[in-house]
């Protein structure tokens, strides 16, 4: 073998897509649909299988910040959603470059003179940790990509219109009746906001996990959005000559502090079909017209932020459903961006260059869970305007900024599945008892639906092949449809109290003021976090009852125990590995950042892909492992290697297309058998 002393490429695109499986990928493949996808393969080098080996905790912070380091959870220390708190019960956001202890790939390559773009990378890539002027950043805060990152200052909602009505009101939820609908007032103006802010808040804070629907199993997101209800009647004092047969309602942001007015419109055939929305009656122009069944973006207007100010905002909206005769009408409103978002941007002229010459940063969605419509016509649609939008983004930065490197991240699988995965499942049917769910069949359609999108927008970038670009296709992980109902063992948010409560090692009480807290008296070992268990220790934590001395007998009662457990259902065993923190190197976790005893969840039981290892497999053709495709300059064409390629070797492989350094804490290595000459 000889090394080779010169760059295999001299551009790079890193297309990834958080939970892009390789196997439910396959499915589609077979099935004819994913037809750029395959033009990929069909031109690049892979896998027979399309896996890549994922490293742990199985969840986006840690395994982005793997692939752009090139080492494990262990060394570059984020070792999760949140790191470990003050206490054992305390959890800090994770979202933070500066809790990386490792040599980003993008880093090495700015410095060496490539002009290098990042587009949101979560976990590692914000605030940039270099000030190269070859460097471009485009936001990196949290998973949700832009859309839901820092620019997010005003929550989804839905917004109705009644004939029915005779105020303006507030309900919690969508479908809730309108009898129990309250009067909008300021108190109620900033309902329902708690949810978005949480993911906002940088605080530390503590979240017992007491319940299967208090962790990540439910999301912690209602079923439904919160919604305004106003009346519908005739028109009155308006600027322009209103349309005959018009009826107008009251259109409000923000919930309930943002006033605007409404027109409903009908057609030809004298039937109401779409919507004209106003900022007073003495406008003269309509800021946004509706039509049922399709989603418009790009609406700029006002939204009160959490923090209380007005800012300019950018939303999509759509019309779901109108009466024919006018009675009634639905408006989805999405969450609304800051159009002043600069902060996010690295220069922060960037934003503005993208603004003007490609659009506003779009807004996403959280809406779904067992809500077919909000999952489909809401969430779909919003990941639909949010795809077309990063993909004109990323060729703005190729075309007008010249950027020779891109690694880009998007959203749009994972933040759909976890919407509506765990009801795919055609076995163990506890999901669709706990939430009334559909049948099996039109989730995995939604499913299929998410997969074709990702496989347009991973079409907008094919002809990047023949330009010249090396182009690698990637994700974190993958993303199960447990079989069963998953095990209260563990969960990101916090303390899950379930399986160590039953065992014996987490103790509750109730304080002065009712509410349920640990018992810290009587409570050996907590878990918290993905897949960490800690002991209450003496002399290390604050209410240390163990004895160092006891710690080892302990570790080996727990990991027994939990070898023990079985399912009551099926009498299965639903922890496939424990072991202790020195030992979890083996896998690429463990450490400071880590509980002194790691575990992972077995096939079948996982929330979805945050507990189990990255190996797992799940029902309907699902898995937790990542995918790696690599085509284009210096790549073999229609190649199968045998190598197991790792998260870890992405990094070292870029390094080796362009001829760079390695990022100083590298552990992987380049997958040199896929390039087309000698390394």
């Amino acid at each position: 073998m000889t090394i080779r002393n010169k760059a295999y490429t001299d551009k790079l695109f890193v297309l990834g897509i958080d939970g892009l499986d390789p196997r439910y990928s396959r499915k589609m493949l077979r099935e004819g649909r994913m037809p750029n996808l395959q033009k990929f393969i069909d031109r690049g080098a892979c896998r027979e299988d399309l896996v890549m080996l994922g490293g742990h905790p199985t969840v986006t912070p840690p395994m982005w910040t793997t692939l752009a380091t090139g080492c494990y959870a262990n060394v570059h220390g984020i070792t999760g959603y949140f790191r470990q708190g003050s206490g054992l019960d305390k959890i800090v956001d994770n979202f933070d470059s500066r809790q990386c202890k490792a040599e980003p790939i993008w880093n090495v390559l700015a410095d060496a003179g490539v002009k290098t773009a990042i587009f949101h990378w979560p976990g590692s890539s914000w605030p940039p940790t270099s000030d190269s002027e070859n460097l471009l950043v485009c936001d990196g805060s949290t998973p949700g990509g832009l859309g839901m990152g820092a620019a997010t200052i005003a929550e989804e909602f839905i917004m109705s219109a009644d004939t029915s009505v005779q105020e303006v009101t507030y309900a919690k939820s969508a479908t809730a009746d309108l009898e129990k609908a309250c009067i909008v007032k300021p108190e109620d103006a900033m309902a329902a906001v708690a949810t978005t802010a949480q993911v906002r808040d940088k605080s530390e804070r503590s979240h017992l996990i007491l319940d299967y629907h208090d962790g990540l199993n439910a999301e912690n997101i209602p079923d439904q959005l919160s919604a305004i209800i106003s009346p519908i009647s005739e028109p009155s004092k308006w600027a322009i000559d209103v349309p005959e047969g018009a009826k107008e309602f009251v259109f409000l942001l923000s919930k309930g502090q943002i006033h605007h007015n409404g027109l409903i419109l009908k057609n030809e055939e004298g039937k109401y079909d779409r919507v004209a929305l106003y900022k007073n009656k003495k406008a003269t122009e309509p800021f946004a017209v509706l039509e049922v069944g399709k989603m418009v973006a790009q609406i700029r207007d006002k939204a009160v932020a959490f923090d209380g100010e007005t800012k300019d905002a950018n939303y999509n909206m759509k019309l779901l459903n109108i009466a024919e005769d006018g009675s009634y009408l639905e408006i989805y409103v999405s969450s609304g961006t800051d159009m002043h978002a600069d902060y996010i941007f690295q220069p922060h002229s960037l934003f503005y260059d993208i603004a003007e010459n490609v659009g506003y940063i779009c807004p996403s969605s959280y809406c779904g869970n067992n809500d077919p419509k909000m999952v489909h016509d809401c969430m779909w649609d919003n990941w639909n305007v949010a795809c077309k939008w990063q993909s004109k983004a990323i060729h703005y930065l190729i075309e007008e900024k010249g950027v020779q490197a891109i690694f880009s991240h998007l959203h749009s699988i994972d933040m759909q599945e976890h919407r509506f995965i765990r009801f795919m499942s055609k076995g163990d049917k506890r999901y669709q008892e706990d939430y009334e769910a559909g049948e099996p069949e039109m989730y995995q359609k939604f499913m299929d639906d998410i997969y074709l999108q990702a496989d347009e927008y991973i079409g907008s970038f094919l002809h990047l092949l023949d330009e010249g670009w090396t182009v690698i296709i990637t994700s974190d992980h993958g993303q199960v449809c447990p079989q069963h109902r998953p095990v209260m063992l563990g969960d990101p948010q916090g303390v899950n109290v379930g399986i160590m409560k039953e065992l014996g090692y987490t103790a509750l009480k109730e304080d002065e003021n009712g509410n349920t807290v640990i018992d810290w008296e009587h409570t050996k070992a907590i878990a918290n976090r993905e897949c960490n268990i800690y002991i209450n220790l003496k002399g290390r934590d604050e209410h240390g009852i163990v004895d160092p001395e006891d710690k080892y007998e302990l570790e080996e009662q727990i990991m027994t125990d939990l070898y023990s457990y079985k399912d009551k259902k099926t009498g299965h065993r639903v922890v496939s590995l424990a072991v202790r923190n020195k030992d979890a190197v083996l896998l690429g976790y463990g450490g400071p950042e880590c509980g002194d005893i790691c575990y992972f969840i077995a096939d079948g039981y996982n929330t979805d892909h945050a507990d189990g290892l990255s190996t797992g497999v799940g029902d309907c053709e699902t898995s937790v492992s990542p995918i790696f495709i690599a085509a284009g300059k210096g790549i073999k064409a229609g190649y199968k290697t045998e190598r197991m390629i790792r998260e870890v070797d992405l990094a070292p492989t870029a390094a080796a297309l362009f001829n760079v350094r390695m990022p100083a804490q590298c552990e992987g290595a380049p997958v040199y058998q896929i390039f087309d000459q000698e390394f």
